[in-house]
């Protein structure tokens, strides 16, 4: 259709052209370009007098191998301008529709799907921005459903606890009606884990902070002191390898200072929040491939979230950075509350959420701020936020920032954002010129009212390492230095049948002596891993279950290494009545008997643990597998029994690659 034709000054961004067709604000159109063929641009403006109709536009752009680029010469005056067809839309601002694109919604006014492209969506930063009650959580809800079908590790910070009723299909009359406008199917997230207050969510895990940090740290988790006060702090805590707030107190309280008194009132409230422990909640927990784990603070007051948010958040930081988690996109709900702009004030997180996104996107760590008060966000953050997603916006300080902060966007759709329908947002960041879309109907259930918004980022590097740790069976491996094929050729016979089995198991870092060294659990049985390649294992003794007079003959034994009888009886001093406690350790399996000869079994671990340390990588990459073991024995179990004999500082879950195999006769 015919619109009218070009006149006056053209540029190679905008034009003008005669209305002689139906035209409408906003709406797309294609001019033919001698050079270029046909572009494709949007009436930003129409103006209309006594004689004629103008429409205002602006140049997006024509497709060239695969990009999307702008004519460097200007149209020509007197060309015709017509409306754009669907195909030819889709063709310039669809982004790929493969398993890398996120389906939200369609083009406003249009039936054409909008994907944003996860590759570049997930390398840098978004915002979703909205007054209340304008769909921001909703939007978010429509993000996060794709993100998860990537199988995509999600942590959510959550203050409302909006998120966790995702876990239920969309059961809503209108919104089920609405389904087969935009083509999807109602769908449970089964795979949601929610971290909090057990008290106040129902079927919720504590959330358990490492109370393992820095001198540094620890100040920074505190009011803000005075010299004297940090230097008492500093000598009451300098000795210690961990932070433990009743020795603090403890050595505070022989401090001669008064100043000491504050410092244990703010040390007292920290310990009592039981937020900190030795059995922290695991990194590899939080953040695990195809999981998405909510931290819901709800209520929780404003000081202990400021402190959850950046202990956690600095964590997991410092895991990504050392590659000991995989990458992982993280959301903060009311992030206003959490990273203000300084004129608002400083809180214990914006330091730490100021530096994931500047430098996040370098060690895969995605973020989405959300906010209804984008005036009140950091604006250092909300610059980071290549992508963002507005929904109806009314504050003019909150205008203007996002004015601000937004590249692209016209004055014409600033206003237009005051006028926004619920469930329609401006997307910016996936061509030149912001994109009305009418958010796509939610899979799963809703659990909030809010407002919305979502920019997207570009970094190729993201998407790739995301790929080793999606879970299409495929996890953080533990892998024997053979292959299969090794296997048959070092055994010389073909095999018949190989099964590979997924050993469920975790990597705990352990400390003694100031010495740090891994050790490899299995968690099926809790046997200590020696060797992957032939599946070794050794227990660790129960020795609570052996009276003190057999706890005496096996370190006498240990002392010996291999004896006889008579050697013994000899050489320790014992009398013959020992041999009743000999023969109750060899059927207890601590002792063997060999060539007549008593010796020390390999089936417990009687030596110093460190010396059988684990030098194992655990690898996140895909495989095929026949089967996946079950856990029996849990982590608080192995860490239990671990505690007795070593310092646990840390620990990874992975599964260790066993080969089951099967020869012909």
């Amino acid at each position: 259709m015919i619109l009218g034709k070009i006149f006056g000054k053209t540029t190679t961004t905008k034009f003008k052209f005669i209305v002689t067709g139906k035209a409408k604000k906003f709406d797309f159109i294609q001019v033919h370009h001698p050079d270029y063929g046909y572009v494709l641009c949007q009436i930003t403006e129409i103006e209309r007098d006594e004689e004629k109709t103008v429409a205002s536009c602006f140049v997006i752009g024509y497709k060239d191998d695969g990009h999307i680029k702008r004519p460097r010469v200007p149209f020509h005056s007197d060309t015709e301008v017509l409306l754009a067809d669907n195909d030819f839309i889709g063709e310039i601002i669809k982004l790929d529709k493969s398993d890398k694109g996120a389906y939200i919604g369609l083009l406003d006014g249009k039936k054409i799907k909008v994907f944003l492209d996860l590759k570049k969506l997930l390398t840098k930063h978004i915002a979703i921005l909205a007054k209340t009650g304008a769909g921001k959580s909703y939007a978010a809800g429509v993000l996060l459903e794709e993100i998860m079908d990537k199988k995509v590790p999600l942590l959510i910070i959550d203050p409302h606890g909006e998120y966790s009723i995702m876990r239920f299909r969309n059961d809503d009359k209108k919104d089920l009606s609405r389904m087969r406008t935009y083509g999807v199917d109602p769908k449970a997230y089964k795979n949601i884990q929610e971290y909090g207050d057990v008290d106040i969510i129902k079927d919720a895990i504590p959330i358990r902070l490492n109370s393992t940090m820095s001198h540094s740290e620890l100040l920074h988790l505190m009011p803000k002191l005075s010299g004297t006060q940090t230097g008492i702090l500093y000598n009451a805590s300098k000795e210690l390898s961990h932070v433990s707030f009743e020795e603090i107190l403890l050595n505070l309280e022989i401090e001669e200072n008064n100043a000491k008194y504050t410092l244990m009132n703010n040390l007292d409230y920290l310990n009592k929040t039981h937020l900190f422990s030795n059995s922290f909640t695991s990194y590899n927990e939080l953040v695990r491939s195809g999981r998405c784990s909510i931290v819901n603070l709800k209520g929780m007051a404003q000081d202990l979230q400021e402190i959850i948010v950046y202990k956690l958040l600095h964590d997991l930081f410092e895991a990504r950075k050392k590659e000991l988690i995989p990458p992982f996109f993280l959301i903060i709900e009311e992030s206003h509350n959490y990273c203000p702009e300084r004129s608002f004030g400083e809180t214990k997180c914006s330091r730490i959420i100021r530096t994931i996104a500047a430098e996040g996107r370098k060690f895969g760590l995605g973020l989405c701020v959300i906010s209804q008060r984008p005036a009140r966000i950091d604006k250092s953050v909300l610059s980071q936020c290549t992508t963002q997603i507005i929904l109806k916006v009314t504050n003019p300080n909150d205008l203007k920032a996002i004015a601000q902060s937004v590249e692209g966007i016209t004055s014409e759709a600033q206003d237009e954002i005051k006028n926004l329908p619920i469930g329609t947002a401006l997307v910016t960041g996936v061509v030149d010129m912001p994109l009305f879309v009418n958010i796509r109907t939610r899979k799963s259930k809703h659990g909030g009212v809010a407002v919305n918004i979502l920019p997207t980022a570009k970094d190729e590097n993201f998407f790739e390492k995301m790929e080793k740790f999606e879970e299409k069976d495929l996890l953080p491996l533990v892998k024997p230095k053979i292959s299969l094929k090794d296997v048959e050729i070092m055994s010389g016979r073909k095999i018949k049948k190989a099964e590979v089995y997924l050993i469920p198991s975790y990597l705990f870092l352990c400390k003694d002596k100031k010495k740090e060294f891994n050790i490899l659990v299995e968690t099926v049985k809790g046997d200590i891993v020696l060797d992957v390649d032939s599946f070794k294992t050794a227990s660790l003794p129960e020795l609570s279950k052996l009276t003190k007079q057999e706890l005496k003959v096996l370190q006498e034994s240990f002392k010996l290494g291999t004896f006889s009888f008579e050697d013994f009886i000899s050489k320790t001093g014992f009398n013959i009545s020992v041999k009743q406690q000999l023969n109750d350790l060899i059927k207890k399996g601590y002792l063997v008997v060999s060539n007549s000869k008593i010796k020390l079994s390999e089936k417990y671990i009687l030596t110093n643990l460190s010396k059988k340390s684990s030098y194992v990588k655990i690898n996140f990459e895909a495989v095929k597998y026949t089967k996946k073991v079950n856990s029996r024995i849990s982590l608080d179990s192995l860490k239990k029994k671990l505690s007795k004999f070593t310092e646990v500082v840390d620990q990874r879950q992975c599964y260790i690659l066993q080969y089951r195999v099967q020869y012909e006769s």
